[in-house]
Protein backbone atom coordinates (compact mmCIF):
# COMPACT_ATOMS: atom_id res chain seq x y z
CA UNK A 1 0.00 0.00 0.00
CA UNK A 2 1.20 3.44 -0.85
CA UNK A 3 2.57 5.25 2.06
CA UNK A 4 0.89 8.18 1.80
CA UNK A 5 -2.49 5.94 1.40
CA UNK A 6 -1.91 4.06 4.28
CA UNK A 7 -1.28 7.28 6.54
CA UNK A 8 -4.36 8.35 5.46
CA UNK A 9 -6.32 5.37 6.25
CA UNK A 10 -4.20 4.94 9.51
CA UNK A 11 -5.64 8.84 10.46
CA UNK A 12 -8.86 7.97 9.74
CA UNK A 13 -9.10 4.88 11.59
CA UNK A 14 -7.91 6.79 14.69
CA UNK A 15 -10.21 9.33 14.55
CA UNK A 16 -13.12 9.62 16.83
CA UNK A 17 -16.33 8.76 15.60
CA UNK A 18 -19.02 11.15 14.93
CA UNK A 19 -21.46 12.11 17.03
CA UNK A 20 -24.04 14.32 17.72
CA UNK A 21 -26.31 15.57 20.80
CA UNK A 22 -29.30 14.08 20.31
CA UNK A 23 -31.21 16.77 22.21
CA UNK A 24 -30.02 19.74 19.01
CA UNK A 25 -33.32 19.25 17.04
CA UNK A 26 -32.27 18.42 13.30
CA UNK A 27 -36.22 18.37 12.59
CA UNK A 28 -38.71 20.73 12.89
CA UNK A 29 -41.48 18.74 13.49
CA UNK A 30 -41.89 15.00 13.92
CA UNK A 31 -44.91 13.50 14.04
CA UNK A 32 -46.13 9.50 15.29
CA UNK A 33 -48.88 7.46 16.09
CA UNK A 34 -50.32 4.35 17.11
CA UNK A 35 -47.23 3.36 19.04
CA UNK A 36 -49.80 0.96 20.87
CA UNK A 37 -47.64 0.98 23.79
CA UNK A 38 -48.96 -2.14 26.59
CA UNK A 39 -49.22 -4.66 23.29
CA UNK A 40 -46.86 -7.72 22.06
CA UNK A 41 -47.09 -5.84 18.53
CA UNK A 42 -45.76 -2.28 19.67
CA UNK A 43 -41.91 -2.29 18.24
CA UNK A 44 -40.29 -0.27 20.97
CA UNK A 45 -36.97 -0.39 20.51
CA UNK A 46 -37.79 0.58 16.78
CA UNK A 47 -39.19 3.60 17.77
CA UNK A 48 -36.41 4.23 20.33
CA UNK A 49 -34.01 4.00 17.60
CA UNK A 50 -35.74 6.53 15.92
CA UNK A 51 -36.31 9.07 18.61
CA UNK A 52 -32.72 8.66 19.43
CA UNK A 53 -31.85 9.64 15.73
CA UNK A 54 -34.75 12.40 15.00
CA UNK A 55 -34.72 15.40 17.77
CA UNK A 56 -37.31 18.08 17.06
CA UNK A 57 -38.60 20.92 17.78
CA UNK A 58 -42.00 20.01 17.92
CA UNK A 59 -43.18 16.38 18.70
CA UNK A 60 -47.11 15.28 18.18
CA UNK A 61 -48.15 12.74 19.30
CA UNK A 62 -51.14 11.09 17.11
CA UNK A 63 -53.25 9.20 18.93
CA UNK A 64 -53.49 5.78 20.62
CA UNK A 65 -49.90 6.01 22.11
CA UNK A 66 -51.05 3.20 24.88
CA UNK A 67 -53.28 1.30 24.16
CA UNK A 68 -56.19 1.27 26.92
CA UNK A 69 -57.86 -1.38 25.04
CA UNK A 70 -55.42 -4.17 26.24
CA UNK A 71 -54.35 -3.13 29.12
CA UNK A 72 -57.61 -3.36 30.51
CA UNK A 73 -57.92 -7.41 29.38
CA UNK A 74 -54.38 -7.99 30.44
CA UNK A 75 -51.42 -6.23 31.46
CA UNK A 76 -48.06 -6.08 29.44
CA UNK A 77 -45.49 -3.51 30.05
CA UNK A 78 -41.90 -4.60 29.62
CA UNK A 79 -39.02 -2.28 30.08
CA UNK A 80 -38.70 -1.30 26.48
CA UNK A 81 -42.41 0.14 26.99
CA UNK A 82 -41.78 2.46 30.10
CA UNK A 83 -38.44 3.36 28.38
CA UNK A 84 -40.60 5.23 25.27
CA UNK A 85 -42.92 7.13 27.93
CA UNK A 86 -39.37 8.18 30.01
CA UNK A 87 -37.98 9.43 26.42
CA UNK A 88 -40.84 11.27 25.19
CA UNK A 89 -41.00 12.98 29.07
CA UNK A 90 -37.29 13.68 28.43
CA UNK A 91 -37.99 15.37 25.34
CA UNK A 92 -40.40 17.80 26.81
CA UNK A 93 -37.67 18.20 29.65
CA UNK A 94 -35.18 19.39 26.71
CA UNK A 95 -37.66 21.51 25.35
CA UNK A 96 -38.95 20.18 22.85
CA UNK A 97 -42.98 20.92 22.21
CA UNK A 98 -44.75 17.73 23.08
CA UNK A 99 -48.31 17.73 22.05
CA UNK A 100 -50.55 14.55 22.63
CA UNK A 101 -53.79 14.55 20.56
CA UNK A 102 -55.45 10.99 22.07
CA UNK A 103 -56.54 8.37 20.17
CA UNK A 104 -59.64 5.42 20.46
CA UNK A 105 -57.28 3.39 22.31
CA UNK A 106 -55.91 6.04 24.93
CA UNK A 107 -59.47 8.38 24.89
CA UNK A 108 -58.95 7.99 28.80
CA UNK A 109 -56.88 10.56 28.21
CA UNK A 110 -59.49 13.22 26.65
CA UNK A 111 -60.62 13.84 29.89
CA UNK A 112 -57.63 15.67 30.58
CA UNK A 113 -57.63 17.74 27.06
CA UNK A 114 -56.06 21.16 27.48
CA UNK A 115 -53.82 20.26 30.90
CA UNK A 116 -50.07 19.51 30.69
CA UNK A 117 -48.77 16.44 32.87
CA UNK A 118 -44.60 16.18 32.55
CA UNK A 119 -44.72 19.16 30.01
CA UNK A 120 -46.59 16.49 27.29
CA UNK A 121 -49.81 19.06 26.51
CA UNK A 122 -52.46 16.89 25.83
CA UNK A 123 -55.19 18.31 22.84
CA UNK A 124 -58.46 17.15 21.62
CA UNK A 125 -57.22 18.08 18.46
CA UNK A 126 -54.45 20.63 17.26
CA UNK A 127 -53.26 22.85 14.00
CA UNK A 128 -49.78 22.95 13.17
CA UNK A 129 -47.94 25.72 10.65
CA UNK A 130 -45.21 24.68 8.80
CA UNK A 131 -42.15 27.06 7.92
CA UNK A 132 -43.69 27.89 4.35
CA UNK A 133 -46.86 28.56 5.99
CA UNK A 134 -49.10 25.82 6.08
CA UNK A 135 -51.64 24.97 8.31
CA UNK A 136 -52.30 21.65 9.04
CA UNK A 137 -55.38 20.09 11.13
CA UNK A 138 -54.00 17.50 13.38
CA UNK A 139 -56.27 14.77 14.43
CA UNK A 140 -56.13 10.92 15.19
CA UNK A 141 -58.98 10.31 13.08
CA UNK A 142 -61.21 7.91 14.96
CA UNK A 143 -63.84 10.50 14.56
CA UNK A 144 -64.09 9.50 10.70
CA UNK A 145 -63.86 5.42 11.40
CA UNK A 146 -68.40 4.53 10.99
CA UNK A 147 -67.45 1.43 13.34
CA UNK A 148 -65.63 3.52 16.01
CA UNK A 149 -68.35 5.96 15.97
CA UNK A 150 -71.67 4.13 15.74
CA UNK A 151 -70.88 0.37 16.40
CA UNK A 152 -68.14 0.48 18.78
CA UNK A 153 -68.48 -3.43 19.90
CA UNK A 154 -68.00 -4.61 16.74
CA UNK A 155 -64.70 -1.76 17.23
CA UNK A 156 -63.50 -4.31 20.38
CA UNK A 157 -64.41 -7.28 18.43
CA UNK A 158 -62.30 -6.33 15.68
CA UNK A 159 -59.68 -5.43 18.13
CA UNK A 160 -59.54 -8.79 19.18
CA UNK A 161 -58.67 -10.45 15.77
CA UNK A 162 -56.03 -7.77 14.98
CA UNK A 163 -54.61 -8.60 18.73
CA UNK A 164 -54.86 -12.26 17.58
CA UNK A 165 -52.97 -11.42 14.12
CA UNK A 166 -50.60 -9.07 15.49
CA UNK A 167 -49.15 -12.07 17.45
CA UNK A 168 -48.85 -14.27 15.09
CA UNK A 169 -47.08 -11.77 13.09
CA UNK A 170 -44.40 -11.41 16.01
CA UNK A 171 -43.58 -15.12 16.42
CA UNK A 172 -43.73 -15.02 12.58
CA UNK A 173 -41.16 -12.36 12.70
CA UNK A 174 -38.81 -13.92 15.00
CA UNK A 175 -38.42 -16.74 13.35
CA UNK A 176 -37.78 -14.70 9.59
CA UNK A 177 -34.99 -12.53 11.68
CA UNK A 178 -33.31 -15.87 12.85
CA UNK A 179 -33.09 -16.73 9.51
CA UNK A 180 -31.79 -13.27 8.28
CA UNK A 181 -35.24 -12.26 6.47
CA UNK A 182 -36.48 -8.34 7.06
CA UNK A 183 -39.55 -7.50 9.10
CA UNK A 184 -42.72 -7.85 6.86
CA UNK A 185 -46.49 -7.27 8.44
CA UNK A 186 -48.85 -9.92 7.78
CA UNK A 187 -51.96 -7.15 8.49
CA UNK A 188 -50.47 -4.75 6.43
CA UNK A 189 -50.48 -7.86 3.77
CA UNK A 190 -54.02 -8.91 4.49
CA UNK A 191 -54.91 -5.22 4.05
CA UNK A 192 -53.61 -4.84 0.77
CA UNK A 193 -55.76 -7.94 -0.29
CA UNK A 194 -59.08 -7.70 1.14
CA UNK A 195 -61.31 -5.36 -1.00
CA UNK A 196 -63.45 -4.25 1.93
CA UNK A 197 -60.19 -3.30 4.05
CA UNK A 198 -58.90 -1.04 0.94
CA UNK A 199 -62.15 0.42 0.34
CA UNK A 200 -62.38 1.63 3.92
CA UNK A 201 -59.29 3.51 3.85
CA UNK A 202 -59.95 5.49 0.72
CA UNK A 203 -62.93 6.65 2.19
CA UNK A 204 -61.56 7.21 5.50
CA UNK A 205 -58.38 9.13 3.54
CA UNK A 206 -61.39 10.98 1.42
CA UNK A 207 -63.81 12.26 4.57
CA UNK A 208 -60.76 13.55 6.19
CA UNK A 209 -59.41 15.47 3.53
CA UNK A 210 -62.94 16.71 3.06
CA UNK A 211 -63.22 18.10 6.46
CA UNK A 212 -60.12 19.51 6.10
CA UNK A 213 -60.78 21.49 3.12
CA UNK A 214 -64.75 22.49 5.29
CA UNK A 215 -61.92 24.05 8.01
CA UNK A 216 -60.09 26.00 5.98
CA UNK A 217 -56.84 24.17 6.19
CA UNK A 218 -54.07 23.26 3.68
CA UNK A 219 -53.86 19.84 5.26
CA UNK A 220 -54.52 17.13 7.67
CA UNK A 221 -52.40 14.37 9.30
CA UNK A 222 -53.71 11.89 11.27
CA UNK A 223 -53.55 8.05 12.57
CA UNK A 224 -55.59 5.26 13.14
CA UNK A 225 -55.82 2.89 9.84
CA UNK A 226 -51.96 1.64 10.46
CA UNK A 227 -51.14 2.61 6.69
CA UNK A 228 -49.16 5.75 6.09
CA UNK A 229 -49.66 7.81 3.28
CA UNK A 230 -49.10 11.03 1.93
CA UNK A 231 -50.98 12.05 -1.02
CA UNK A 232 -53.23 15.17 -2.52
CA UNK A 233 -56.66 14.96 -2.39
CA UNK A 234 -59.46 17.47 -3.67
CA UNK A 235 -56.22 20.55 -3.23
CA UNK A 236 -56.15 19.19 0.30
CA UNK A 237 -52.67 17.34 1.73
CA UNK A 238 -53.32 14.40 3.48
CA UNK A 239 -50.87 12.89 5.71
CA UNK A 240 -51.16 9.73 8.07
CA UNK A 241 -47.89 9.07 9.75
CA UNK A 242 -48.54 5.19 10.32
CA UNK A 243 -47.96 3.23 13.39
CA UNK A 244 -45.46 1.47 15.42
CA UNK A 245 -46.85 -1.96 14.69
CA UNK A 246 -46.93 -2.74 11.07
CA UNK A 247 -45.47 0.55 9.18
CA UNK A 248 -42.92 1.85 11.47
CA UNK A 249 -43.37 5.23 9.85
CA UNK A 250 -43.20 8.56 11.15
CA UNK A 251 -44.19 12.01 9.56
CA UNK A 252 -41.18 14.88 9.79
CA UNK A 253 -40.82 18.45 8.36
CA UNK A 254 -37.69 19.65 7.70
CA UNK A 255 -36.35 22.71 8.36
CA UNK A 256 -37.38 23.96 5.32
CA UNK A 257 -41.17 22.89 5.96
CA UNK A 258 -40.92 20.47 3.66
CA UNK A 259 -42.75 17.24 4.68
CA UNK A 260 -41.83 13.67 4.71
CA UNK A 261 -42.52 10.26 5.89
CA UNK A 262 -40.10 8.70 6.89
CA UNK A 263 -39.87 4.18 7.61
CA UNK A 264 -37.69 2.60 10.48
CA UNK A 265 -36.26 -0.68 8.12
CA UNK A 266 -35.79 -3.10 11.18
CA UNK A 267 -32.74 -4.95 9.92
CA UNK A 268 -30.62 -2.09 8.58
CA UNK A 269 -31.66 -0.01 11.61
CA UNK A 270 -31.79 2.90 8.54
CA UNK A 271 -34.75 5.01 6.94
CA UNK A 272 -35.56 5.39 3.36
CA UNK A 273 -37.80 8.65 2.54
CA UNK A 274 -40.67 8.42 0.10
CA UNK A 275 -41.06 11.02 -1.93
CA UNK A 276 -42.65 14.19 -0.40
CA UNK A 277 -45.04 16.76 -1.93
CA UNK A 278 -46.06 20.12 -1.25
CA UNK A 279 -49.89 21.43 -0.48
CA UNK A 280 -52.20 23.18 -2.83
CA UNK A 281 -53.60 26.37 -1.31
CA UNK A 282 -56.65 25.41 1.04
CA UNK A 283 -60.28 26.10 -0.24
CA UNK A 284 -63.11 27.23 1.88
CA UNK A 285 -66.05 25.50 1.62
Amino acid sequence: MDSRVKSFVEAAMAMPPVTYDEDTPRFRSVFISDLHLGTIGCQADALLDFLKHHPSEYLYLVGDIVDGWQLRKRWYWPQAHNDVVQKLLRRARKGSKVIFVPGNHDEFAREFCNHHFGGIEVMHDAVHTTVDGRRMWITHGDYFDGVIRFAKWLAYLGDNAYELTLRVNHYFNLVRKRLGFPYWSLSAYLKDKVKMAVNFISDFEVALAHEARHRGYHGVICGHIHRAEMREIDGVLYCNDGDWVESLSALVEHMDGRLELVYWHQVVGAFAPVPSIKAAKPVMA
